[in-house]
Order: C-alpha cells, then sequence, then structure tokens
C-alpha cells in the first residue's frame, strides 16, 4: 500500500479500443490494493466506459474522476489536411455542469468533427469550457509538443490560450517521464513555461497497462490495431515499458524535485465532483411527452378512451363501465386495475408513446408481431393493440410484465417485419426529433476463439495450426479461456505443451475480453424527452450514418433512459407475402391473426413433424417431440415451445405421457390442479409459480413474481425467508400444515429454475400456428414466401427448394411470363 497521495489523472481502459490493456474491474482493484483514494478515466475520444467505471470505483471505495482525452484540430475542424494536427488534451469534468459539457465536446466530436478521429477545436471548446479542468496531455498535446520541439515561447503561447478558454487555475501542464529521450527534452522546457505562466504543474502517467509485466501483450494489442507483425522493426510501438499503473511512491520518485506535481493530483481528484444518478423514479426517466390530440387534457382519460374502444371491439361489450356478467365483470375490473398500477408506476405516457407507434405501423400496412416478452400479458396492452394475445383467455399475468410490489420499467419488445422496421423507427425519429431518438452501441470483444487466429496473425504463426487451435476451444457462448482450459483436454494439452501455443497463451490472458470496435445493437432504440446530446454521449454509426448513444444497453437504462426493442421478424414477412400470394390465386382475404385454433389439418401436419419451415419448430429434435407429443391444442404448442429448452426438456417425456393417459398425474395439493391442469401437472411457466403462491399461501402476485426472481437467483438468505412466509402463508390462507407447505415448496423451487415467461411462448405459439396453418392449407404460397425469404442464403435455400420438392410442388426455372422479382406460387396455388 503507496504512503504518498496521487490520483492517476491520465488512465486509458480498455475502452480507448484497442490501445489500452487495462480492464476496469483489474485497474479498481489495483488502485484499493495501492491504497489510493481516487482514479480517473479518460480514454481516447470517447466515454463508452464511464458508468461501468463509476460503478466499479463507487462499489469499491473510490471516488471516480470523469475525464477524456480528446483530439483538439489544431487550425480547426474544418481543416482536414493532415492527421498529425489531431492534437490531444486532457479534460476532467470538475462539475455537474462540466460534465454536461464533456458529453457535448464528445458528442460533436463524433457528429461533426471526424477525420481520422473525432475532434473539437478551440472555439468549441470555449464555447462549452465551463466546469472543466484541462491538462495539456502527452507529447501529442500542443503545448507539450512545442516543448518537445524547443518553441519554448510557442508553447508559452499555448498554454496561456489554454488557460484563457478553460478559465484561471483550470488547466494544468502535464509532467510525464516513461524513460523516452523527447519528454526529457518536454519536461525541462515545461518547466520553463510554468514559470514564465505561472500555470501549475501535475505529474501523470499515460497508463495504457495496469502492471508492468503487461507491456509486451499490450505492444501485441497495438499490433492487432495497426495490422503490424510484432516483428517488424519499423512498426509503431509505445517505447519501453513504462506506460502502467505507478503507485504514489513510484510516481513522486520520479520527480523528487517537483512534490507539488504530485499533491495537485490529489488536489485535482478533490475539486472534481461528479454524480451519477441511477434507479431513477418513472416521473424522472427520460422518455418522450406524448402530444394528446384535441379534445383531450388528461393522458389518462385518453389512455382509458383508447382501451375501452378496443375492449368493446375485441369483446363484443357494449359498454364496458356496464358489465353485463361475471366475464365482463372480470374485464373491467382487470382494465381497471391495470391502469391504476400503471398511473400509480407513470407508465400511462410510456403506453401512449408505444400503441402510437404500433398503430401507425398497422395502419401502414408493416407486419407487427402478436407480442414478445412479458408485455403479452397485460390488457390493457391488447385493448390498445400493442399485442394480440388474449391475456384472460391464456390466463397470462398482468404481474409478470409490471409488477406493484417491485417496480422496474416496463419493457415492450416489439417484432416488425425487418424489411420495414426502419420504416417505423423513421417515424419515430419524424415525431420526436432526429436529435432525440437514437440507437444503442455494442462492443465486439476479444473472445477465446478470435484469439487464437489474432494473436497467431500478428505472431505469424501459420493460420492452419491456429484455427486448429480455435477448433479445441468448446462453442459455447462466451467460454472463456479458463473454461476452455478446464473443459478442452486437447486445448490443455496443446496451450501447456506446445511453443506456439504457449506464445499466443502468453497474451491471449491480458487481452481475453477487450473490446475490440463497436457496433450498433440490433434492435435497441432509446428516445428521449430532450435532445440526447443534453443526457448521453452520442456518436454516429459508420455504415448508415445513424445517431448511436455511446453506452451499452445497461449503462444506458442506469442513467434513466428507457430501452425499446424494435426488432425484426423474418417469419412476419414470410406470413405477409405468403397471404398476399393466396389473395392473388384465390382471391382469399387471409387475416393470420384471426385463424381458428382447432384446425384439425394443423395438427395433423404438427404431429406428424412435418414442420420445416414452420417458426421454431424446425430442428431434428424439435421434430420428434412434435410426434410423441402429438399436440391437438394451441396450448400443446406453447408448452412445447417453453419445454424445449436445455433443462426443462427432461420434463417432456413425462409431459407426453401424462397427456395420453400413460404415466398419473399427482399433485401436491388440489389448489394446484386448476394452475397446473394444463400442462399436466408439471410446473412450465414462471407465471404458474406467482399463481401458486396466490392460491395456496395468499401472496399477491406481485409478491409471487418476487418469490419466483428469488428462486431463480438462489440467494440462500433471501431463499430461507421466503420460504417462511410461504409455510406461514400456507397455514394462514389454506390451514395447511408447514410439511406439507415445505415440500410443496420445494417442489415448486425445483421447477422454478426452468420456469418460462408464459406470455411470451403463447405470443411467439401464435406465429408458429400461423406458419403452420399457412403450409397446411396453402403449402405452394407459404414455401413461394419462406423461399423467397431465404434468397440470401444459398445454404437454406438448398435445403428449403428439396422440401418443396419432397412436398410434390415443383420449383420451376425463371420464366418471363410468370416471373417475379421473388419466388412465385403458379397455376393450382393449393400444392
Amino acid at each position: 500500500m503507496s504512503s504518498v497521495p496521487f490520483c492517476h489523472l491520465h488512465f486509458h481502459t480498455s475502452y480507448s479500443l484497442l490501445d489500452s490493456a487495462v480492464k476496469i474491474k483489474e485497474a479498481v482493484a489495483a488502485a484499493k490494493d495501492m491504497g489510493m483514494q481516487h482514479l480517473a478515466i479518460t480514454d481516447h475520444g470517447a466515454l463508452y466506459g464511464v458508468v461501468d467505471f463509476y460503478k466499479t470505483c463507487r462499489s469499491n471505495g473510490i471516488k471516480p474522476i470523469i475525464g477524456c482525452e480528446v483530439y483538439v484540430a489544431r487550425h480547426g475542424v474544418e481543416e482536414r489536411s493532415s492527421q498529425r494536427n489531431n492534437m490531444h488534451l486532457v479534460l476532467l469534468a470538475e462539475t455537474q455542469e462540466g460534465y454536461q459539457n464533456l458529453v457535448r465536446l464528445v458528442s460533436t466530436a463524433h457528429l461533426e468533427g471526424v477525420y481520422y478521429k473525432p475532434r473539437i477545436d478551440k472555439a468549441l471548446l470555449r464555447k462549452y469550457s465551463k466546469g472543466l479542468i484541462g491538462l495539456s496531455a502527452c507529447l501529442r498535446g500542443e503545448v507539450n509538443e512545442a516543448c518537445m520541439d524547443g518553441d519554448i515561447d510557442r508553447a508559452v503561447e499555448l498554454a496561456r490560450e489554454y488557460s484563457d478558454i478553460l478559465g484561471k487555475n483550470n488547466f494544468f501542464l502535464e509532467l510525464q517521464d516513461h524513460g523516452i529521450a523527447e519528454e526529457k527534452t518536454a519536461r525541462e522546457n515545461m518547466l520553463k513555461v510554468a514559470k514564465a505562466t505561472g500555470l501549475p504543474l501535475v505529474a501523470t502517467n499515460d497508463v495504457h497497462y495496469v502492471r508492468k509485466q503487461h507491456a509486451e501483450a499490450h505492444d501485441v494489442l497495438i499490433c492487432l490495431q495497426r495490422g503490424d507483425l510484432v516483428a517488424d522493426t519499423t512498426r509503431h510501438r509505445y517505447e519501453g515499458d513504462q506506460f502502467y499503473m505507478k503507485s504514489g511512491e513510484e510516481m513522486a520518485a520520479l520527480f523528487p524535485n517537483q512534490p507539488e506535481t504530485i499533491s495537485n493530483t490529489v488536489e485535482i481528484a478533490h475539486r472534481c465532483n461528479v454524480e451519477f444518478e441511477f434507479d431513477l423514479p418513472a416521473e424522472r426517466l427520460h422518455f418522450p411527452t406524448f402530444d394528446l390530440p384535441e379534445g383531450f387534457t388528461d393522458k389518462k382519460s385518453y389512455l382509458i378512451y383508447l382501451g375501452k374502444i378496443g375492449l368493446e371491439k375485441l369483446y363484443n361489450l357494449a359498454n364496458l363501465d356496464q358489465p353485463r356478467d361475471e366475464r365482463e365483470k372480470e374485464i373491467n375490473e382487470r382494465f381497471y386495475y391495470e391502469v391504476g398500477i400503471i398511473e400509480k408506476t407513470n407508465y400511462i405516457n410510456y403506453f401512449l408513446v408505444v400503441q402510437d407507434f404500433i398503430q401507425w405501423a398497422r395502419h401502414e400496412g408493416i407486419p407487427v408481431g402478436p407480442g414478445r416478452g412479458s408485455g403479452a400479458g397485460s390488457l390493457l396492452s391488447y385493448s390498445l393493440s400493442i399485442t394480440t394475445v388474449d391475456p384472460l383467455k391464456y390466463n397470462l399475468i398482468f404481474e409478470r410484465f409490471l409488477n406493484p410490489d417491485r417496480v422496474s420499467p416496463p419493457d415492450f419488445d416489439i417484432d416488425f417485419c425487418p424489411t420495414r422496421r426502419q420504416d417505423v423507427i423513421k417515424y419515430v425519429r419524424d415525431k420526436y426529433g432526429e436529435d432525440c431518438v437514437a440507437q444503442i452501441i455494442t462492443f465486439g470483444t476479444l473472445g477465446a476463439k478470435t484469439l487464437m487466429r489474432d494473436l497467431g496473425r500478428v505472431l505469424e504463426i501459420p493460420l492452419p495450426y491456429c484455427d486448429r487451435l480455435a477448433k479445441m476451444i468448446p462453442e459455447t457462448p462466451g467460454t472463456t479461456l479458463e473454461k476452455a482450459l478446464a473443459e478442452s483436454p486437447d486445448f490443455k494439452s496443446a496451450t501447456s505443451s506446445e511453443p506456439d501455443a504457449k506464445r499466443i497463451m502468453k497474451y491471449a490472458r491480458v487481452l481475453e475480453g477487450l473490446p475490440r470496435h463497436s457496433g450498433m445493437h440490433a434492435a435497441g432504440v432509446v428516445i428521449g424527452e430532450k435532445p440526447l446530446i443534453e443526457i448521453i454521449p452520442l456518436t454516429r454509426e459508420p455504415k448508415e450514418k445513424l445517431i448511436v448513444v455511446q453506452f451499452e444497453k445497461g449503462p444506458t437504462e442506469a442513467i434513466g433512459l428507457l430501452k425499446m426493442d424494435f426488432l425484426g421478424l423474418k417469419n412476419l414477412t414470410i406470413i405477409h407475402e405468403a397471404c398476399s400470394l393466396i389473395k392473388r390465386n384465390h382471391g382469399i382475404d387471409i387475416d393470420p391473426e384471426k385463424l381458428p385454433f382447432d384446425d384439425a389439418k394443423t395438427f395433423e401436419l404438427l404431429a406428424r413433424g412435418d414442420t420445416i419451415g414452420i417458426f421454431q419448430l424446425e430442428s431434428g429434435g424439435m421434430r420428434d417431440t412434435l410426434r410423441q407429443v402429438a399436440p391437438d391444442c394451441i396450448e400443446d404448442i406453447i408448452a412445447i415451445l417453453a419445454l424445449y429448452r436445455p433443462g426443462p426438456m427432461q420434463f417432456i417425456p413425462s409431459f407426453t405421457k401424462r397427456k395420453h393417459g400413460q404415466e398419473e398425474v399427482v399433485y401436491d395439493h388440489p389448489l394446484l390442479e386448476p394452475i397446473l391442469n394444463e400442462t399436466n401437472g408439471i410446473i412450465v411457466y414462471q407465471e404458474q409459480i406467482q399463481q401458486a403462491a396466490q392460491s395456496l399461501a395468499g401472496f399477491s402476485l406481485g409478491q409471487g413474481d418476487i418469490l419466483r426472481r428469488a428462486m431463480g437467483k438462489k440467494n440462500p438468505e433471501v431463499m430461507a425467508a421466503q420460504r417462511g412466509r410461504f409455510i406461514e402463508g400456507c397455514k394462514k390462507a389454506n390451514d395447511i400444515d408447514a410439511k406439507l407447505a415445505g415440500t410443496i415448496f420445494d417442489n415448486i423451487e425445483k421447477f422454478a429454475q426452468y420456469g418460462f415467461n408464459k406470455s411470451h411462448s403463447t405470443a411467439y405459439g401464435f406465429v408458429t400456428y400461423q406458419t403452420a396453418w399457412l403450409k397446411a392449407h396453402y403449402s405452394a404460397e407459404f414455401m413461394a414466401a419462406l423461399l423467397s425469404g431465404e434468397m440470401g442464403n444459398s445454404d437454406k435455400l438448398t435445403g428449403f427448394i428439396s422440401e418443396t420438392k419432397g412436398m410434390g410442388i415443383d420449383v420451376l426455372p425463371p420464366c418471363v411470363n410468370e416471373s417475379i422479382g421473388r419466388f412465385n406460387a403458379v397455376q393450382d396455388g393449393s400444392g
């Protein structure tokens, strides 16, 4: 532990992509071990990692300093003659306003100032300088460069200019010593500049790796970034091995004659006080305000108005507010209960925004999925046509979507036809403003398999050898090197005995998991109530030039932006196209959302396992399951989709035998029968756990959801408390003795780890049934649409052509009279 107080203020994490080998958790742990109380993040030109950094520091008792090493265009951002004019400057946020200004500067650099790097200029810095502290940076900083070149007058002029821009006491002259000759000259001249200007000095280390022994791995990382070979003596490299996270003593030893440069780091750290707020209440979340149509002044009344119209049409009600029987009373009570919870949790505006763009999509003829995730459990969602699944008919639970006992933001993930998905996003951009809508960044990482090939390339190890190594690593997503060594004897043997494998592993452990490039989330969209640049740093996706937030999904949601997934589901396009072909060939309008769920021909197809091309039912194992189960109702399809996953697959034989009367169905208590009857006495759905807790122990459905979550996380202390509450509730509500209640709890817990979201399974069961119905009744049109959907995938196309021919349908060559831009069903379209 260091006895010299010091704060690293020039500090690059792995979010300086392929330029730093510093992993945030490792760096914070090292800072803690050294007794440091503060730590800064100053990645190159971006703020990608600041939330992760902030949270990690706070959880370890270290004060986080939020900053960025920005690129400054020497002659202004309009000048684009040489990237040598992209100079460096470290900016630290002193205040909340300073952080907002830093976000503004970094975002503007990405959106408007890119020339090799995202750049600002001094005019922009002057405009957004308040609350920022500047450091003169490395040898690529303007002041330091002039000092290195021996131009003291120029260095003094530049130092005064930056000081004037940032304000008194807000610009510090950096001294660095990495053992580089040019730095020695720069340091000597920087002392003269400090004397001439009276500006304070500060000591920094340009940290790019945590430990000194990581220098070689970092050198290899730079080769990965630039596409160089390690053996190339002329390549770019960081000179020496001093760019590591030094202790306070080590830094003080470098500058024995300037002790103030060390103490100034702590003084700056004390001045920087930026706070992030997480877990914001609904009323403070960033989400656009829905503008009410003329004649309405209250959002709740407008939501009820829309819901009543929907319910009266869907359930053939004369008046929702005047129920005529028990069924209508149930609809009325459930609707107003949900509205009450949504009002209480402040999500009325959210529902209005979501229903608006979904209604627009439907009006424009864009296929929209029946639902996805837990949202299908909401009657209000059904009434607004956000979903098309009747939650009352299928016994779906609202509290699985929005739990009043544990409020977390609702999350609608919506499936659209992928060819029209961008049209919906464009509608949202146009309605709420281009600057208020953005998609979400993602980062590809250096995974275990990737490293074998990438490191082999820069180390000049033959590709076939690297491929062999990579193939030894298990295919399981997220497999780490440690896991591969534990699970693959071949990999373990190779890396312990083969020289080339040893060379790769020497660096792989240090570099594993580092982000290597940014991308754009396939579906995630955020919408703000004001320009997003006032909330979150932004960048631009290079291919489509779309605006993207610089934080990944988790940090974006953590700071209060609500994410929505605008997903593309190809099967919706196939269904839509098949229906269009049926209309053209047969003159029949097919509404896939109004198909009868008791169609014998469809269930015969499913029971045969004739499900090539059917949504979610194509694999060989799934087709075998269908032949065993022989589904004869939509509930069977919903259950099969939930069961056919790793883990719950073990229950499929019992589910099948019980369905066909070959195994007795035994319930732990008679109250479980109405809950588990549809799944033959087996807990298949998460919602059944909630219902069981309600029926047996008197829990609310919200409390049942908390129990479900606790069972999934397996926290011993939480589980013990929940078990006690359950047993006590069973006694109080139904006079069930403690032993039986404990047995029931244990049995529920056994199944809970495998439980699936019934709302999601039901909604996707609808899509499965729709594709099966179309194949059963209009096979030629369905297969034509299916083939069109795979025109860009030759492997799948070959398989589907073979399936089509196996069904007795000819696949004809192009014809000038009949062919269109896609596959077409001609002549006898019934197949």
